[in-house]
C-alpha cells in the first residue's frame, strides 16, 4: 500500500471514529465581528482552528484534529460543515486533498441552532508533512436549499521527519 493510501485510510478511519458534533449553543459573537452581511443581519461568524497537532515518532501516534464553527443567518433553518484534509509533502509547492471512506462528507445541524461546531481528528499522519483542514460551509433554508455558502482553510500542523 501506497504511504498516500495508507494515510489517506488511517484518516478516514480516524474521521469516522472521532468526529463530534456539538450544535446547541447561543450565538455570542465579538463586536468585531458583527459586520453588516447578508438579508439585513449581521455576517455568520466562521473558523477553522488547528486544535491538537501531536508529532510523535511512532506514525500510529501522530494526529491532528480540527474544529470547524459557524454561526446562523438570517432565514437560515440549518446549517452544514464539510471538512477535507489536505497534505503538503516536503519538495510540493501545493496542498492536494487526501481521500478516504468518511473523509469530507457533509454533516448537518439540528433544525434552529444558532452555532454549530465540528471536531474532526485525523490519525497515522507520515512524516515529514504538512496537513491542513478546508472547511467547507453552507447555510440551508426552508426546503433545505442553500442560502450562502464560505470556505476556510486552517493553520498546518507540521508533522518533521521521524
Amino acid at each position: 500500500m501506497s504511504p498516500r493510501l495508507a494515510i489517506a485510510v488511517a484518516c478516514g478511519l480516524a474521521s469516522l471514529w472521532s468526529a463530534q458534533a456539538v450544535s446547541a449553543e447561543p450565538a455570542q459573537k465579538p463586536a468585531a465581528l458583527a459586520q453588516p452581511g447578508l438579508y439585513g443581519g449581521a455576517a455568520p461568524f466562521v473558523s477553522v482552528t488547528l486544535t491538537q497537532c501531536l508529532t510523535s515518532v511512532p506514525q500510529s501516534e501522530r494526529s491532528a484534529a480540527f474544529l470547524a464553527e459557524m454561526t446562523a443567518v438570517a432565514h437560515s433553518v440549518r446549517m452544514a460543515v464539510r471538512i477535507e484534509i489536505q497534505q503538503r509533502a516536503p519538495g510540493e509547492v501545493s496542498f492536494h486533498t487526501l481521500t478516504a471512506p468518511g473523509l469530507g462528507a457533509w454533516h448537518e445541524s439540528v433544525a434552529g441552532v444558532t452555532t454549530y461546531r465540528y471536531l474532526d481528528r485525523v490519525t497515522g499522519l507520515s512524516a515529514p508533512g504538512s496537513y491542513r483542514a478546508v472547511a467547507h460551509f453552507r447555510w440551508l433554508g426552508g426546503g433545505n436549499h442553500q442560502i450562502h455558502q464560505q470556505e476556510r482553510h486552517s493553520s498546518s500542523c507540521l508533522v518533521p521527519a521521524g
